[in-house]
């Protein structure tokens, strides 16, 4: 993944919901209906991928 396209501008829904952008989803192996972790660290927003067995 480029530095340019490390930074992307996503809109929150009415819903509270946002997307993934699909490199990121591609850069991180991220598929439909697979689970992601959400870490708060002071002011930043961290998004793990996760394995639920």
């Amino acid at each position: 993944m480029s530095v340019q396209e490390n930074e992307v501008l996503v809109k929150i829904t009415s819903a509270g919901t946002i997307s993934i952008p699909k490199q990121f989803r591609k850069y991180m192996d991220i598929q439909k209906g697979e689970y992601v972790k959400l870490i708060l660290v002071n002011d930043r927003l961290i998004i793990r991928k996760i394995t639920i067995s």
